[in-house]
């Protein structure tokens, strides 16, 4: 439990900075952990953090920490908002249970599977990592939204996120289902896809709302 609370410590600390502060007294009052005293002490044995006064800062080991933590944290609130729509008030709680459980190449999995995403569903950044870097030289993301995909590629549908049921069940009713193979045709003057012999016509906001991979 002592590795969760100095993990929630950095965390906050990182945050903190992001907002432009620094002071052990920002810091006691935005956590939440019991004895942060004690945690914080931890860390400074550790050599994670240095304290100066009233003034915090992270080593670079405990930047590399941090930075870790933030990252699995906000990959984790895209996936559970995209993907499974997990209500806002429980987002921040089920993603502090993700950020525990990750592993580094998990945690790239997850990155590419979601196409590596610049910033969570709070607009806050999300640090980049190797996979990230990978992806400007020689990969494409694993998924990306159907409106961006090469016209005339076969592209097996990953997910969908609908604003609506009755929008889900028009889609379905066409045959655009996870798992289903579709090709965008077109994109002017409408997004025109094709599934098996057949050929729809359909607004730019709902292939935003269809993610694909290469089939």
């Amino acid at each position: 439990m002592t590795l969760y609370g100095q993990d929630e410590i950095l965390e906050t600390l990182w945050t903190l900075r992001e907002e432009g502060k620094s002071s052990r007294a920002e810091l006691l009052c935005s956590t939440q952990e019991e004895a942060p005293e004690a945690l914080l002490q931890e860390l400074r044995s550790s050599g994670q953090v240095e304290i100066e006064g009233d003034e915090i800062r992270m080593t670079p080991a405990g930047e590399q920490r941090a930075r870790g933590i933030i990252r699995r944290h906000r990959l984790a609130e895209v996936l559970l908002n995209n993907l499974f729509e997990v209500e806002w008030q429980h987002l921040e709680s089920s993603a502090c249970q993700f950020e525990h459980i990750l592993s580094e190449a998990v945690t790239d999995s997850v990155c590419t599977f979601l196409g590596h995403p610049p910033a969570c569903p709070h607009g806050q950044p999300i640090p980049r990592g190797e996979c990230c870097d990978r992806i400007r030289m020689d990969v494409r993301p694993l998924v990306t939204r159907l409106s961006d995909a090469s016209l005339g590629a076969p592209l097996r549908i990953v997910f969908i996120t609908p604003k609506s049921v009755k929008r889900l069940e028009k889609l379905s009713s066409m045959g655009i289902v996870p798992g289903s193979t579709v090709r965008l045709m077109q994109r002017n003057p409408s997004h025109v896809l094709q599934i098996g012999q057949t050929t729809v016509a359909v607004d730019k906001d709902i292939t935003d709302e269809i993610f694909v991979k290469q089939a």
